[in-house]
Order: structure tokens, then sequence, then C-alpha cells
């Protein structure tokens, strides 16, 4: 049941004060996560390319991917200027870190801006992976029998390169709706190119191509495999219309509770649906706005937010059973 617009007007104001003090954003915070990780990230690398056994070469591999996947997460920050606050250095770090792997930042930056526009409130929306009961009911079997597996099967199977090439096919559909899209597309595409050229050349100089093959391979397995969980578990079963835009973000999304050194690593997703409320909130600052939201939302009645328990357990539950908007939710 929808409340009266004086209501959720107060609701609204009443909320925006209460996370005022934490939109100031410390740049130095963002900078110490974002080079701790990248000097992580380059000393693995390292350390994998310099071994000549290949057990040793493969794991080095497996934990330059994983980190790579937590680096991947502060260009999410930067994507809103929430990393640093320096518009500068947002822009051009995100792209450094994203290019090597194949990654359109540009593109992707756009993409969720929309994303953030349309959750919950528009099946356009580029980052939905939950299917409307409509589009189930008038899908082959084939994508029938994807949509009951889907889970596993982006998982482990479609990865990083799957959500690398929908990147792009969405921003190519989606071009009409953001001006600089079709730019970004350009530019990212050109971008790539010429830095794997690079890399390639380098990497059949030295005749080490076998090595660099496998090593993006075991990389883009590793960041594709939690890149893919990240998709799914911030919105899977969360598709609901609240009164207005900013409380159908915040009840759009999943909020999981974790330990602070989780959080930290994790960039504030887990505290997704505050994020996607107040997207001027800095990582550091989103656990602390939950509690004066809430607080501000149990004053006006209304349902407290969904939170869950920790990743491993929140993943388990959800992927046990597909799910469908239903056709409610749709109108």
């Amino acid at each position: 049941m929808r409340k009266n617009k004086t209501v959720v007007s107060c609701l609204t104001d009443d909320l925006r004060k209460a996370i005022l003090p934490f939109t100031k954003i410390n740049p130095w915070v963002g900078l110490c996560r974002f080079f701790l990780l990248g000097t992580l990230l380059l000393s693995l690398v390292i350390s994998a390319w310099i071994t000549d056994t290949v057990w040793l070469f493969c794991l080095g591999s497996f934990l330059a991917g994983f980190v790579y996947f937590l680096l991947l997460i502060c260009i999410h920050d930067a994507a809103h200027y929430t990393l640093t606050r320096w518009k500068w250095f947002d822009e051009i770090a995100p792209r450094l870190v994203s290019y090597p792997m194949l990654w359109p930042y540009g593109v992707y930056q756009e993409l969720h801006f929309l994303h953030h526009c349309w959750n919950g409130l528009d099946l356009r929306d580029p980052e939905r992976t939950e299917w409307t009961e409509y589009e189930y009911e008038n899908a082959s079997r084939w994508m029938q029998w994807y949509v009951r597996h889907q889970w596993w099967i982006d998982i482990f199977i479609v990865g990083g390169i799957g959500l690398i090439i929908k990147t792009f096919v969405r921003g190519v559909k989606l071009r009409q709706y953001r001006p600089r899209l079709l730019w970004k597309l350009k530019i990212d595409f050109f971008l790539i190119i010429v830095i794997q050229s690079i890399f390639l050349a380098v990497a059949f100089y030295f005749d080490v191509m076998t090595r660099y093959l496998l090593f993006w391979l075991i990389v883009e397995r590793t960041v594709g495999f939690f890149m893919q969980i990240r998709e799914h578990l911030e919105h899977d079963q969360m598709w609901i219309q609240k009164d207005n835009h900013q409380l159908t973000q915040l009840y759009a999304a999943r909020n999981i509770l974790v330990p602070n050194w989780v959080q930290w690593l994790m960039g504030g997703l887990p505290y997704h649906g505050v994020h996607h409320a107040f997207p001027n909130i800095p990582f550091y600052y989103l656990p602390e706005a939950l509690e004066k939201i809430e607080l501000v939302l149990k004053k006006y009645h209304y349902p407290p937010i969904k939170k869950n328990n920790g990743y491993v357990r929140t993943v388990w539950q959800l992927s046990q059973h597909y799910s469908l908007i239903s056709k409610e939710k749709t109108v």
C-alpha cells in the first residue's frame, strides 16, 4: 500500500538529512585501498612469472585473479566519483585497471548510470539478471533450461568474457539513452585493442605466448567467477517498486552483513541497497549510514531493510532455485 505523497516527501527529506554527514569523501582512504590492492596484484603477477614451476605459476595466477577482482571493484567507486573525489584520478585509474582485462570501463560507466535509474522500475535495466515470467514463458526450451540453471552456468561457463561481451552488446543497444555511449564504445574498443596488441607482441617476442595465454585464461576464469556471483547476488529476487525512486533503490538491492574486513575488501558493496539509494556515500561510511536510514524508516513506519547473513550462505540459498519477476511487479 502506497503512502501519502506528503509523508513520502517528508521521509525523503529526513533520509537526505540523516545521510548528509556521510557524503564527505576522504580521498586518502580510497587511494590507500586502490594502491594496496594494486601493489599486491603487481607482486603476485611478478611472482607468478618469475617461477619455472607450473603449479606455482597457476597458483600465482589464480591469486592475482582474485586480487584483480577486488581491484576492479575500486572502479565501481570511481564510476560514481567516490573513490577519491578527484575527477581526473577517478577517470584515469579505472581505465589503467580495466583495459588490460578487456573490460570496457567507459561503456560500463554509462550503463551503470542507467542501472541506477532503472533498477526495480524499468526492465531495460542493463544489469538485470532476473528474467520476468513473460520472458520465461515465451522463451525456447533451451533458454528456459538456461534460466533454471542460470547461476551455475554464468559462474562456471559464461564467466568474465561473457560479462565483457554483454557490456559491449548492451552498450550498442542502449546507446540512444546515453549520448556518450557511442563515443565511449569506440574509445574503449580502440584502447583495449592497442593494449592487448602490445602485450601479445611482447609475449611473441620473448616466446612466452603459451604461458601468456594460460595466465589470462586463469585470471579470466577467476575474475569471472567472482564477478558473476556479485552480478547475481546484488539484485536477485529483489525487484520491487516503492513509493518513489529513492525508496525503490533502497529496497530493490540486497544488503549483506559481513565482517568489517570483508566490507573493506568489497568496497561497500555488501551494503548495496544503501549505495543504490545514496550513491554519493563513499564505501567506508555505508554501514553507519544504514543505521541512520533504518531509524528514519522506523519513524515513518516503513518495513526494515532486508539483510542477509554472509556471502557464502546467501549465495548458497539463492542459487538453490531460480526465480522470476512476477507480472504484478512489472506493471
